[in-house]
């Protein structure tokens, strides 16, 4: 979710708050403004970087659908992780790549190849460092070996002032083939040895995919209460083993 400021109405309050500086009375009032400005600097900067970072989680998106992974690689810091349903854990860069030049096919678009990636509702944060943040995601998968419904849960790094996953973590809730739906199927989600290349960890979490269900916690408070988002219940089921 991101409340742009338009750029116009930047333009005024910066200007405005130089005016201020040059009438400035005295030493105080200098203070106040130099402190005004400062403020507003900030809050520019971070909705900069809110957009930076969607536009960084989109961008993965887009390049799977047309199997760029040279270019997706290198949305990931060198010592990013990448999750992906049950597969495991992928360390690194170059992981990244060989995940996805291994697992989903070679480079570029080709016939018969159907890999979209369709992003909804993507909330984005800026943790208090200004260099680290996250983003939660609902991705609908369509491809030519079935289709399927997941979160995002991923975090990111600012190096030298760029965007990067620091890591990328996919829970399915949902995903089978195209014959049987997915009301009827159950596909077994913690399955590292189902597509090479192996990960380099298992797992992180251990859970079952639709008709059962796992809450991925979220990284954000109740937005208007400022409450943490409260664990799943043990009565409702939704749990999930961590290791």
């Amino acid at each position: 979710m991101l409340n742009f400021m338009p750029r116009s109405i930047v333009a005024l309050v910066w200007v405005a708050l130089c005016a201020s500086v040059a009438h400035a009375q005295s030493a105080n009032e200098l203070q106040a403004v130099q402190q005004e400005l400062n403020s507003l600097g900030t809050r520019i900067e971070r909705l900069q970087d809110l957009n930076e970072i969607q536009i960084v989680q989109h961008t993965y998106g887009y390049f799977v659908d047309k199997a760029q992974w040279h270019g997706l690689a290198d949305l990931f810091a060198q010592d990013a992780t990448l999750e992906i349903g049950g597969k495991g854990v992928f360390l690194g860069h170059d992981r990244v790549f060989e995940y996805m030049h291994k697992g989903l096919g070679p480079l570029g678009p080709r016939d018969g190849l159907l890999i979209d990636h369709q992003q909804f509702q993507c909330l984005p944060t800026v943790n208090d460092d200004g260099v680290t943040g996250s983003v939660r995601c609902i991705a609908f998968v369509m491809s030519s070996g079935g289709w399927g419904h997941n979160y995002y849960e991923d975090r990111f790094v600012k190096e030298n002032g760029v965007w990067k996953f620091k890591k990328l973590h996919g829970p399915f809730n949902m995903y089978c083939g195209y014959k049987i739906g997915w009301l009827d199927n159950t596909v077994v989600n913690t399955y590292p040895e189902k597509f090479p290349p192996p990960p380099d960890l298992p797992p992180t979490v251990i859970y079952l995919t639709f008709p059962n269900y796992y809450i991925e916690p979220f990284h954000y408070p109740n937005p208007v209460t400022g409450n943490p988002m409260p664990p799943p219940s043990p009565r409702a089921g939704g749990e999930a083993f961590g290791r």
